[in-house]
């Protein structure tokens, strides 16, 4: 049986993943828009008796820049244990994706060409001469169109035979021939770090992107050979000084020269007819949704739309979920006293863990099976990045990148994984504005007590119009969150975050009709699953330490009121009360449990209490001295305060620093704290109540 590794490398919005799940069989969420793929997956084609591990790395433009994504897809590459390299491009758009190959073809001499798209190319009337295509660049191609699976078996046999092909040369360096011995004699030292000449290339073209820096992402370096490698950097620097180059000039002129050499072969071998009824509609409609005047409220309304059906069909299964779960409650403690368990023990496990676990269940599944598939199909559709450009101008203003819209966006559904979005971004310092800043985007977790709030204190009207009302209630929050966000990205980047706006290429990919079925399984499987998981993991823990701060008291009242108590006067000055503060200190671990933790307080029960009707629930908090200013300023802590455990720890883990962390649950709280303290004085002020 044949054994061996290949890696999958190519531009974003490609359908790179597209082409791994054809030939893995796995299925790896895909986007359409630029940077989806921020990690790497790996996977296990068989053919026959050939069978050979695949590792699908971040999609990138270049192996020569320095954003996260693209270095992980480089180091790969350069230090990464494989025999070939799968390089997917775009048959709609060669010339940008051919230069990637040549940057491949240069580090990898067994590299295979896979254009995907073809049936795309077609109907938009792009002939491509592959035989030709292959002649001239000198490596193998092969014509795909993943998305139906045509064309993978013939992809599968063009990989299988670059191994056992001997060794050969791969892509010539678009080297300037005044620099040329320069780069060799760095690229001989950093040959002692690298497998391969065309890996040592690679390295030593990195040093040209980073510096000296670049000494720091070369794995199990010995001092010895860091003191060696910085020197003949130092050397190099002199040498290309004095030809007037500086390392990033010499670096621009190499990628010009390999973009021209892709052009050239673009040129000679691809063809196309005049422009398709389908490129001028998908042109007229680009022109509509970046129109700021009018793509802005398009989104607005396709946001509403899906608040609207998010909400309105959610309710009912929720109520079921939650009266399924916490009926076996009380089945959990009869079985736990059958047992011998004592009575502390039955509390703490079925009244704490086990109903934490099923209020966090029956609260955020029925939204996210629902909100989390019509996010993908507008994700898919290709919305997202028309939301990117509208918004560019706005960040670009602030000093920030506009790719941020995109991690605002995927915020939305969990703040967690808009963190992690953030490596698109190029940028160190727009990246850690990026990140900082995402708390500030309402998550799924936060939704449905603001969908509560609204719908008890904020609209008057029930059923449709009630549900409408509250949709749109709900963008306008999205909407404030956006400014505040901008607002905070500008502070950042005055003060600890300083810095100019760089500059970047946002794609603005085809519009494409995503498959129902396909989404509707990929959003619940790779999103609603994971993010329902991590929610557990943290609930139970929590629902335990609420039972023992309910049942334990102190002079005849729990800690839960003693928390209350003294957090009161802080919470009064911002329109709240202790209570409203206790509970969403104690929600940390997951957001959902925000409510049944005030019940538990305001009513002093030992457990959480489950929200009863709307009508119910409003008399209960009426009783307790709320009022409309409560419900604003509670809607609006909700929005901004700290962030949950789950991305705090992400945020440690993306950052690597604890300050940046302190910094990213201190900004979103202050924030909130301020804007609740204004809101109230000023109702004081103006309002009968």
């Amino acid at each position: 049986m044949s054994r061996f590794q290949a890696v999958l490398c190519g531009n974003p919005n490609v359908g790179k993943s597209t082409v791994f799940n054809a030939l893995t069989g796995m299925r790896q969420h895909t986007g359409n828009w630029a940077g989806k793929t921020v990690e790497s997956a790996r996977g296990v084609v068989r053919d026959g008796e050939k069978v050979w591990t695949l590792t699908d790395l971040p999609g990138t433009y270049s192996l020569l820049d320095g954003s996260p994504d693209e270095l992980v897809a480089s180091d790969y590459l350069i230090f990464g244990d494989y025999e070939v390299v799968i390089v997917v491009c775009d048959a709609t758009c060669m010339e940008r994706s051919l230069h990637l190959a040549l940057q491949a073809g240069r580090l990898c001499p067994h590299t295979v060409v896979c254009v995907n798209l073809m049936d795309e190319a077609r109907r938009r009337g792009i002939h491509i001469d592959l035989t030709q295509l292959e002649e001239q660049l000198g490596l193998p191609v092969v014509g795909v169109s993943a998305k139906h699976g045509k064309g993978i078996d013939e992809l599968k046999q063009r990989v299988y035979e670059q191994t056992t092909l001997e060794k050969q040369e791969g892509c010539p360096s678009a080297d300037p021939a005044d620099a040329q011995e320069t780069l060799r004699l760095l690229t001989e030292e950093c040959s002692q770090c690298t497998k391969s000449s065309g890996r040592a290339v690679q390295l030593g073209l990195r040093f040209l992107c980073l510096g000296e820096k670049a000494v720091e992402t070369i794995p199990d370096l010995a001092e010895e050979q860091r003191q060696r490698l910085c020197t003949a950097w130092a050397e190099a620097q002199e040498q290309l000084t004095v030809m007037g180059y500086t390392g990033r000039s010499l670096l621009d002129t190499i990628i010009a020269l390999e973009y021209q050499h892709a052009h050239e072969l673009v040129t000679s071998c691809v063809s196309r007819q005049d422009a398709s009824a389908r490129d001028t509609w998908q042109m007229k409609v680009d022109r509509l949704l970046c129109d700021k005047r009018v793509g802005i409220p398009i989104v607005l309304l396709l946001l509403a739309l899906v608040f609207y059906l998010t909400l309105a069909g959610a309710n009912v299964p929720s109520a079921w979920l939650s009266g399924v779960l916490l009926g076996f409650e009380e089945t959990l403690a009869d079985g736990l006293l059958a047992i011998g368990a004592p009575v502390w023990l039955v509390g703490a496990v079925a009244h704490g863990m086990y109903r934490s676990l099923a209020w966090v269940v029956s609260v955020m599944l029925p939204p996210m099976a629902i909100f989390f598939p019509l996010f993908t199909l507008l994700e898919d559709f290709g919305f997202l990045p028309r939301i990117a450009f509208n918004l560019d101008r706005c960040f670009r203003a602030c000093h920030a990148c506009g790719k941020q819209a995109l991690c605002m966006c995927m915020g939305l559904g969990c703040n967690a994984v808009g963190v992690t979005g953030c490596r698109i971004i190029r940028s160190q310092r727009e990246r850690m504005i990026a990140i900082l800043t995402n708390a500030f985007t309402p998550c799924n977790g936060r939704l449905p007590f603001l969908v509560t709030l609204i719908s008890m204190f904020l609209v008057a009207y029930a059923g449709a119009a009630g549900v409408i009302l509250s949709s749109l209630a709900l963008v306008a929050l999205i909407v404030i969150s956006v400014l505040v966000t901008l607002g905070a990205s500008f502070l950042l980047s005055k003060t600890v975050l300083r810095g100019m706006p760089s500059t970047f290429t946002l794609e603005l990919p085809p519009f494409r009709m995503p498959k129902p079925g396909e989404v509707i399984v990929r959003s619940v499987l790779d999103r609603t699953v994971f993010v329902l998981m991590r929610a557990i993991s943290v609930a139970a823990p929590a629902g335990l330490l609420l039972w023992v701060l309910g049942n334990l008291t102190v002079g005849g009242t729990s800690l839960l009121r003693h928390g209350a108590a003294f957090l009161d006067p802080l919470g009064r000055l911002m329109g709240m009360d202790g209570v409203i503060l206790l509970a969403f200190l104690l929600g940390m671990p997951a957001n959902e449990i925000v409510l049944p933790i005030m019940l538990m307080t305001y009513l002093s029960q030992g457990m959480l209490i489950e929200p009863a009707q709307t009508d119910v629930l409003k008399t209960i908090l009426l009783s307790q001295g709320w009022t409309p200013v409560t419900a604003i300023c509670t809607a609006l802590f909700t929005m901004f305060h700290w962030p949950c455990s789950t991305t705090v720890l992400t945020v440690r883990k993306e950052t690597g620093h604890i300050g940046w962390t302190a910094l990213s649950v201190l900004l979103p709280t202050a924030a909130g704290m301020v804007i609740c303290i204004c809101v109230a004085s000023l109702c004081r002020l103006f309002l009968p109540f």
